[in-house]
This record gives structure tokens, C-alpha cells and sequence, in this order.
């Protein structure tokens, strides 16, 4: 399938951003069945890259795979090859860097490493995840990149730092920890679900949703009656997220029972 027919079936239901990424990925999964050779996306997130995903999906000749370097990476770049290859041989273009200095007392969180490298005039869809540690940080990167950042980067805020290429076996992973809540809320709105899973009073989240700092399965959403369900994920920047695990029931007093896990 090419053509039009085959960009309509991509964009079908797609409207705004969600749109130009799928136009995008349209015309790299043509590109790929003309040329009968693998193509790789910027990093998504996990949102974005469920739609490249679903819209890849509807179209024959086609396969596909998401990588972010690690199992569980949030960010990942979604590789795209003819259907009679196996995804898993074909290069996904990461590159992988270790960003370390000598810090005393205060050291940079993730902001700052994030911060320094769209300094350099980056765009963030050719950054994947950053996993800081003790020395600094470790970061994913489009391995087109890499070498510009090793060249320019030299400070984080105010620390010096130095860059280093290293392996994809390098990489260290933090353990996630996971904490399973068991709430009644008054509603199934985004305001009274979130203030439940991170323990904030209801006005309060409120007031992080109208900053729009809290996303909903990785939308920034600025209702605080946007209505959730089993499966979403509720995510605060520096706060980490909650998944709606299960909707159990009501009670007599009409207040709604849910399962939350929370993610830290």
C-alpha cells in the first residue's frame, strides 16, 4: 500500500501534533518499502511512540520494533524495516555517554543535565533517557549526536564536566520501586485519582494540574475533571507517576474504590 491511501490510513483520526509526528512516520515507512532498507524515528515517549506504533500496525510489508537502549527505557526510537526483515538485526541508532564531575555537597539532578544538553541546541527528540547517578549521569542519545555532545559539552549548571562514550552493558539501571495504594476516591476525575496516588490534597493537585504539570498517559492535561480509567498512568514532573492498576467497585456511600501503583 503507497501513496495516499497508505498516508490517509496513518493519519486517520489524527489531528494537531499527533498529526505532523504521523505524517512523519508515513513518510519514512514509504521511503522504507521503496528502498527495501531499515529507517529509525527521533526518541518519543511512551505516547507518541504507542501512536507510530498503532499507525505501523495498519500497514502490510512493514516491521517494527521500539528501542530505548535499556528494558523499560521511557524514551525510545521506533525502528522500521521491510516486513521480511528481522527488526532486532537492524541498527538503532543509539549512542551512549557517561557525563561525570567532581561534585561536593550539591550535585546536578536531571533538570540540569537535560538543561545543559538542549543548551547546546539539541532538540529532545534526539535525547532518550538520562539515568543520574552518583559521578553524574549516564544519557542515551542519538548516536548522530554523540559526537557533537562530546565535543561541547564541558559544564552542567555550574559543575565542569567530562564526557565519555560508553557501551550499552555500561549502563546503570536504578531499580524502580513500586508501592501499591489502595484508595476510595469521590470520582474518577484526574484531580481526585492523582491527589489519592501521590498523597496531596485535592487543591493542591488541582493547582499542579493548572500549571500543567501533570500528564496524563504522557499528555499534559489542564482539567482537573478529565476523566481516568484502569490502565492510565498519571505522571508529575520530579514526582515520578501512578498507574491506575483497577476500578474495583463502589460503595454504599457512592465513593469509588481503586487500585493505584505507585512508581517512584
Amino acid at each position: 500500500m503507497k501513496g495516499p491511501l497508505f498516508r490517509d490510513r496513518f493519519l486517520a483520526g489524527s489531528r494537531g501534533e499527533d498529526k505532523n509526528l504521523l505524517a512523519r512516520a508515513a513518510d519514512m515507512a514509504e521511503t522504507v518499502l521503496h528502498r527495501g532498507q531499515p529507517s529509525v524515528t527521533d526518541f518519543y515517549d511512551p505516547y507518541h511512540a504507542g501512536l507510530v506504533v498503532s499507525a505501523l500496525k495498519t500497514a502490510a510489508g512493514l516491521a517494527f520494533r521500539c528501542d530505548g537502549g535499556y528494558p523499560g527505557a521511557e524514551r525510545q526510537r521506533v525502528v522500521i524495516c521491510p516486513g521480511y526483515m528481522d527488526p532486532g538485526d537492524a541498527d538503532s541508532g543509539l549512542g551512549f555517554l557517561s557525563i561525570s564531575g567532581s561534585f561536593h555537597g550539591s550535585r546536578p539532578g536531571h533538570r540540569d543535565f537535560l538543561g545543559s544538553l538542549l543548551g547546546l541546541g539539541l532538540k529532545r527528540e534526539k535525547l532518550g533517557d538520562i539515568l543520574v547517578n552518583e559521578e553524574g549521569a549516564q544519557a542515551v542519545v542519538a548516536a548522530e549526536v554523540m559526537p557533537f555532545i562530546r565535543g561541547h559539552l564541558s559544564r552542567v549548571g555550574r559543575w565542569e564536566v567530562s564526557v565519555e562514550e560508553i557501551g550499552a552493558g555500561d549502563l546503570n539501571v536504578p531499580g524502580e520501586k513500586v508501592r501499591t495504594l489502595n484508595a476510595s476516591v469521590s470520582s474518577l476525575r484526574l484531580d481526585s485519582v492523582a491527589a489519592a496516588g501521590f498523597g496531596v490534597s485535592r487543591t493542591k493537585m488541582a493547582g499542579f494540574i493548572a500549571s500543567e504539570r501533570v500528564h496524563l498517559n504522557w499528555q499534559v492535561r489542564n482539567s482537573p475533571s478529565q476523566p481516568v480509567k484502569a490502565g492510565d498512568v498519571i505522571s508529575i514532573k520530579g514526582r515520578g507517576r501512578v498507574e491506575v492498576a483497577e476500578v474495583k467497585g463502589t460503595s454504599r456511600s457512592g465513593r469509588i474504590f481503586v487500585s493505584l501503583k505507585r512508581y517512584y
